[in-house]
């Protein structure tokens, strides 16, 4: 196994941020740790690179023990925090030598174009960190998490304010490295997993509620859609469609599920018709939002 966590706590003062939480991640796999905001995903992570200390618990990288002093597990992790604290001053070129020195890198002008490329950071290479774009600095953040060549790739919310064609962008940058290396990402996003992860870590409020292929978890859950009225329409008459079984408000419009073996999308369509109302958005969202809302909603 290339991670191995056995009954981890971490506690901040009484506080339980994690709660007796076990997983492993296998050697190649890419793994998404998945939550909402506040569930234990960062803690967990931080635990797993020795940037903070566990509570209790047993936490291994490659077979070796995790601790905050214990350099060699360190040596096999590649790390891209979630905030990607940058040297905003320096040029990139100049950024990646130094993480390349503190590794000991070999090879090191070699290896910092060969980063460079591998990222698409060609056109950037000459700038300043400070004057690119988010996207741009994704990049470079995924560059200095891999430049020594690490056995494991630990990512923190890697798209978190990217947007979509930097997301796509990243995301595919993501899925070419994991080709190579065991990666785990942490996300609340269902639709971040399903584009990346061969796997998926549900955890929610400090404790693992679900660990299963994505593919699995897609396949669960009840037929939802995705609705948008122009003009208003209450809560009641959404209930009384035939086969909807579940309403509820999200976004601009609304959720309407069902257990019936129906195509919703033509029964709200001829609801709208009969009520003279305007659909602006109609769309089949995909079941795995649902078992992600069921599994982390308030316990």
């Amino acid at each position: 196994m290339s991670i191995e966590v056995k009954n981890l706590f971490k506690y901040y003062g009484e506080q339980a941020a994690v709660k007796d939480i076990s997983f492993n991640v296998k050697s190649g796999e890419i793994v998404g740790f998945l939550g909402p905001n506040g569930a234990g995903k960062s803690t967990t992570m931080k635990v797993i690179t020795g940037y903070i200390s566990s509570s209790s618990g047993d936490v291994k990288v490659c077979g070796q023990t995790v601790s905050m002093d214990n350099l060699e597990t360190r040596k096999m992790i590649g790390y891209l925090p979630e905030n990607n604290p940058l040297y905003l001053d320096m040029y990139v070129k100049e950024y990646l030598t130094f993480v390349g020195k503190i590794y000991k890198v070999k090879n090191l002008k070699e290896r910092v174009a060969e980063m460079i490329k591998s990222v698409g950071l060609e056109v950037e290479q000459n700038k300043k960190i400070g004057a690119l774009s988010k996207g741009y600095r994704q990049r470079v953040g995924l560059a200095q998490a891999i430049i020594h060549d690490p056995e494991v790739l630990i990512l923190d919310e890697p798209t978190s304010g990217l947007d979509p064609n930097q997301l796509v962008e990243i995301r595919n940058l993501i899925k070419e490295i994991g080709k190579e290396k065991t990666v785990m990402l942490s996300t609340h996003i269902m639709q971040e997993v399903e584009a990346i992860c061969d796997r998926v870590v549900i955890i929610n409020r400090g404790e693992i509620v679900a660990d299963d292929k994505a593919s699995e978890l897609q396949m669960e859950g009840q037929q939802t859609v995705y609705v948008e009225f122009e003009g208003s329409v209450s809560k009641n008459q959404l209930k009384k469609i035939d086969a909807v079984s579940k309403v509820e408000k999200f976004e601009a419009g609304w959720l309407l599920e069902s257990n019936q073996d129906v195509d919703l999308r033509k029964i709200i369509a001829q609801f709208a018709q009969s009520n003279n109302l305007l659909v602006l958005t109609l769309r089949k969202e995909e079941k795995s939002l649902e078992v992600f809302k069921s599994l982390t909603s308030g316990k």
